[in-house]
């Protein structure tokens, strides 16, 4: 790569997410790779944005660091990113991974969620880097994880390693001011040299994966020692009788809560620096560490012989679940009797009484998937769930969704069910994106063991869970250039499946009948293909919205059963039934008429249609 001569320096207010793409560009990255998923998804449209840069949304996160680590083992910097259950689905090639080492800097950015704000778990991805051997590092703030990621690319190089950037969600969508360095001219890349072939190294055979095991030892050996003096890594003195150890955001809540103390702040989380540790703790009174979800810190230096006041081996001082925050560490530290300042009492202030609406996640008005969930219920089919908007099917007015684990596993728990002899009939439901995410081994396997699931596909054109990404599907790359559109409708009949149905998501009536039709066939895989684009896709036509004659409405409330938030109750009431009428938001109506199809009194219509 070659250097731009002059830059301009300046100060940007970033998230998280975005001082790591600046990083990672400024650290000279040809590629990048990533699954959409919260809190880790706007890392790479950002990347996208800066010249020079290749970046991509892959299918999945395996498919993702696969294709990052070509990238690196032909030379170029590359960069894979993926939310904490994404490293799951990656953790096959990962640990072979650290075997190979890498070519040019690889670094892997691990988005965790603690408290499970977006995901089905708060899993703790340090976890990884200990037992895939490799570096961790943690930011604590946008600046942080801007010079992070750049540094981690560094680390990568000197040692052949992979390395993870750790961020959560906090660090990832909360915004802080980052000095930025700008070229003032475009950057220039270098041709890459022509592939340096070194197959003992990049060959993971059982023998060479022999022969590369004692050089991954020796690799966390010097990274040990390294960690020692690793500038990522500090202390900060004060107040003796306190010290504190903690890393990435867990570090913004102690620095107040125990003002004035002494801190070691760790940013090379995995491999610790055992003989820094060890001094520090000689010279305070009392040792404290602060970290977000499992003792990953704590266990360790359990392990030096050291004291410590933490997570605790028999009682919880810190919480082990959920997202820390300002006010559940100092509650904790006071409650464990540490010598903290109570909170300020804040200025009274006059209370106002405010009724505010319960708002529980539902499907948004003109969703595609409202007639799906809508008939399930109608039909009290056993539901195998998936990753998705449609999981909303499990909470009113549905409650339609009976198994939920990960991206893709519904159609294998369909499956299983149906082949350990559940008598039930099991429908699986998968959206279009998570279809080429991992649904489709799965559809594969049920295909290959004469299973006899129902699967429903429900394409929707976009990953609309985490923002409206491109996929396979659609056509359209993340940098917005034409991409070959896969048809979902042709892959699943070449993968063999014979009773195939094709049906427009709005049409209620057309889905109940694919549904039913579908369930019917009870000794091969039967699959329905709903389609219908989500009101977030570019382009999306609304229709004519729809209203509500009250003189017809009789308040039966069938059409609440949809679960639309443009259906409202309205002040008026049935004389007959003592029920409130509907009335429809014009607002928020998209003009789907689903609601139409459901009334059963006719009292619905689209506004053009009755002045016709």
């Amino acid at each position: 790569m070659k250097k731009a001569g002059s830059t301009t320096a300046k100060r940007r207010l970033l998230s998280g997410n975005e001082a790591i793409a600046l990083g990672a560009w400024e650290a000279g990255v040809r590629y990048a790779a990533a699954y959409p998923g919260t809190p880790s998804t706007e890392i790479l449209p950002a990347l996208a944005q800066y010249a020079g840069v290749k970046a991509e949304w892959s299918s999945n996160e395996k498919t993702a660091l696969d294709s990052v680590i070509g990238a690196s083992f032909a030379g170029g910097r590359a960069l894979a990113v993926m939310k904490h259950v994404g490293v799951n689905v990656a953790a096959d090639s990962l640990m072979s991974l650290s075997y190979t080492g890498v070519g040019a800097g690889l670094v892997l950015v691990s988005a965790d969620d603690p408290g499970a704000f977006s995901s089905q778990n708060e899993q703790d991805n340090r976890h990884y880097a200990r037992f895939g051997k490799f570096p961790c590092l943690e930011p604590s703030d946008s600046q942080e994880a801007k010079d992070f990621t750049a540094f981690a690319f560094e680390l990568s190089e000197r040692f052949d390693t992979p390395v993870m950037v750790r961020s959560t969600t906090r660090v990832s969508h909360s915004k802080s001011p980052v000095e930025v360095s700008m070229p003032e001219e475009p950057r220039q890349w270098e041709t890459l040299p022509p592939f340096e072939r070194e197959p003992h190294k990049y060959v993971m055979i059982p023998a060479h994966a022999r022969r590369r095991h004692p050089e991954v030892e020796k690799r966390m050996e010097a990274l040990a020692d390294y960690a020692e003096s690793c500038p990522l890594n500090r202390v900060v003195w004060g107040d003796k009788r306190v010290g504190v150890i903690s890393d990435g955001m867990a570090y913004q809540y102690v620095r107040e809560v125990f003002a004035g103390f002494s801190f070691l702040k760790l940013g090379l989380v995995h491999p610790l620096p055992e003989q820094m540790i060890q001094d520090f703790a000689s010279e305070v009174d009392t040792l404290v560490v602060v970290e977000e979800l499992d003792p990953f810190i704590e266990e360790q230096i359990r392990a030096l012989g050291l004291d410590v006041i933490g997570k605790g081996d028999t009682a919880e001082v810190f919480p082990t679940t959920g997202e820390l925050t300002l006010a559940r560490v100092r509650r904790a530290a006071l409650q464990a009797g540490l010598p903290v300042e109570e909170e300020a009492e804040a200025p009274r202030e006059t209370a106002v009484d405010l009724s505010i609406p319960a708002r529980p996640p539902a499907l948004c008005p003109g969703c595609p998937h409202r007639s799906v969930y809508f008939n399930l219920r109608k039909l009290k089919l056993l539901v195998s769930g998936d990753i998705g908007c449609y999981a909303i099917g499990v909470l009113p007015p549905f409650e339609e969704m009976d198994m939920l684990i990960s991206m893709g596993a519904s159609i294998g728990m369909a499956h299983g069910a149906k082949q350990a002899g559940c008598p039930d009939d099991v429908v699986a439901t998968i959206g279009d994106s998570t279809f080429f995410h991992t649904g489709l081994p799965e559809l594969a396997n049920t295909i290959y063991n004469q299973g006899s699931t129902c699967t429903l596909i429900l394409d929707n054109r976009t990953t609309a869970m985490t923002g409206g990404q491109e996929h396979p599907g659609t056509g359209v790359t993340l940098q917005g250039e034409p991409g070959y559109q896969i048809d979902i409708e042709a892959v699943v009949q070449a993968m063999g499946v014979e009773d195939l149905w094709v049906v427009d998501a709005l049409d209620v009536e057309g889905v109940e009948e694919a549904i039913r039709e579908a369930v019917a066939v009870d000794d091969r895989p039967s699959v329905v293909y709903v389609r219908g684009e989500c009101v977030f896709v570019p382009g999306y036509q609304r229709r004519p919205v729809a209203m509500v004659d009250q003189e017809v409405c009789n308040g039966c409330g069938f059409c609440f059963r949809v679960g639309c938030p443009a259906i409202l109750k309205s002040e008026e009431v049935d004389e007959r039934t003592g029920r409130p009428k509907a009335k429809i938001d014009p607002l928020l109506c998209t003009g789907c008429t689903v609601c139409l199809q459901v009334c059963p009194r006719s009292a619905i219509y689209q506004t053009e249609e009755q002045e016709a």
